[in-house]
């Protein structure tokens, strides 16, 4: 009696449609994109005396991308008055989460970007001849990024 042959697992792949962004634990209006989930380390290179065939690559700094989130824009212009306050002097760090959900709507990933303030905000741009959606686009610093 032959057994029959199952296909090995595929990727465990993850719909990148459904996500939420929430400001100081405060899910906020939908964002339509999120970017800048990128982390990047320095390589040092370290030569050793009397060992000239050979150079140590060490870890060096990390550094973080800025993120940016881009959604239609609202009645509410909170974004454009954090940054406004940052542009004055008055810097409000939040800490944000990028939360990204499973079809069946459970929360499969989490990215918590600590102490983030805006850097900066750009507005709609209007075209009489166009019925696009107006989209706001927040940029943000932050003081690292790990894993929920």
């Amino acid at each position: 009696m032959a057994t029959e042959r199952q296909p090995p697992p595929g990727p465990d792949g993850k719909p990148g449609c459904r996500f939420y962004v929430q400001v100081e634990g405060w899910t906020q209006a939908v964002f339509t994109e999120v970017s800048g989930l990128a982390m990047e380390m320095a390589v040092e290179d370290v030569e050793e005396g009397g060992l000239n065939g050979f150079v140590h690559r060490l870890p060096g700094r990390v550094k973080t991308s800025n993120l940016t989130l881009k959604r239609g824009l609202t009645n509410s212009n909170d974004f454009l008055k954090w940054t406004r306050e940052v542009s004055v002097g008055t810097i409000t760090k939040k800490n944000i989460s990028v939360i990204l959900y499973n079809l069946n709507g459970t929360e499969s990933m989490r990215w918590e970007f600590l102490q983030a303030y805006p850097v900066k905000w750009s507005g709609p741009q209007f075209k009489a001849d166009d019925n696009a959606v107006a989209v706001e686009t927040l940029e943000l610093a932050h003081e690292g990024m790990k894993a929920g």
